[in-house]
């Protein structure tokens, strides 16, 4: 089960592991169809790209993935999210529209005009989000079939300092944020991620950034679909925005590993 590098991935793991690797926010590529839409100029989208994409997630994830016992199934975005988000709500459900960072973004990192207010979202949202909803729901519900549970652990990364779209920003902002679910994060998996991670710094809850993505068709109905967002602050793996990873990726895939693993047994 996958689809052209161009649009996403779904990278198959063990047949028993109830383990998804979801990875939204990694990738830079822009259609040049969708490119037509956005008014930056070349010089200041590469800029917005650096700040807004979770830069070497994709690369965790694979080398976590590698180190497992048990080897993850992985769900890796090839666009950018300035393609579209999909992990946002593609209506008015969703909160980030305030700050022009719905499921298709009028507005950057900074604030300033990415594409017009007017512009319509309905061509990219049925060109790109609606596939990779169905694609993830799919893959939620196959690993369901297969092993009677499905864990999706969210990959994302953060930058140090807050950035002016961020609506909840000025709380802690630790190596480590796990972001939860009252429904679907259990706390022994929450237990399991801290224990994981605790050669990588603090490890904190819910700030900046909360929640999780579980597929709607499963949302606060399926007690047997678990979820976890991993937030890694981009200072402890990478130079920021932007830049090279550092040594911090290969202690980050090792503790990744380990949640995996314990997610298994």
């Amino acid at each position: 089960m996958s689809r052209p590098a161009s649009s996403f991935e779904v990278l198959p793991g063990a047949d028993d592991s109830p383990v998804i690797l979801h990875v939204p926010h990694s990738a830079r590529e822009v259609p040049a169809a969708v490119r037509a839409g956005i008014v930056l100029d070349d010089a200041a989208l590469e800029r917005e790209l650096d700040h807004i994409t979770d830069a070497h997630t994709a690369e965790l994830a694979e080398r976590a993935a590698a180190l497992c016992g048990l080897v993850p199934w992985r769900f890796v975005n090839r666009l950018s999210r300035l393609v579209v988000d999909p992990e946002r709500f593609p209506d008015e459900r969703e909160e980030m529209l305030s700050v022009g960072m719905g499921a298709v973004y009028t507005r950057t990192t900074h604030r300033a005009e990415l594409r017009p207010a007017d512009a319509d979202p309905e061509p990219l949202i049925e060109r790109y989000f609606r596939p990779y909803a169905r694609a993830m729901t799919e893959a939620v519900a196959d690993r369901l079939a297969a092993t009677g549970r499905a864990v999706v652990i969210d990959v994302h990364s953060y930058p140090t300092k807050g950035l002016p779209y961020e609506l909840h920003g000025s709380g802690p902002r630790p190596p480590v944020c796990l972001g939860t679910d009252a429904f679907h994060t259990p706390p022994e998996l929450t237990e399991l991620a801290r224990q994981a991670f605790a050669g990588c710094g603090e490890t904190g809850l819910d700030s900046p950034f909360s929640g999780t993505y579980v597929p709607l068709e499963f949302y606060g109905r399926e007690p047997r679909v678990g979820a976890l967002m991993i937030e890694i602050r981009r200072d402890t793996y990478m130079t920021e925005p932007g830049g090279p990873p550092g040594p911090g990726l290969s202690r980050l895939a090792s503790a990744l590993a380990a949640l995996v693993d314990g997610v298994t047994r």
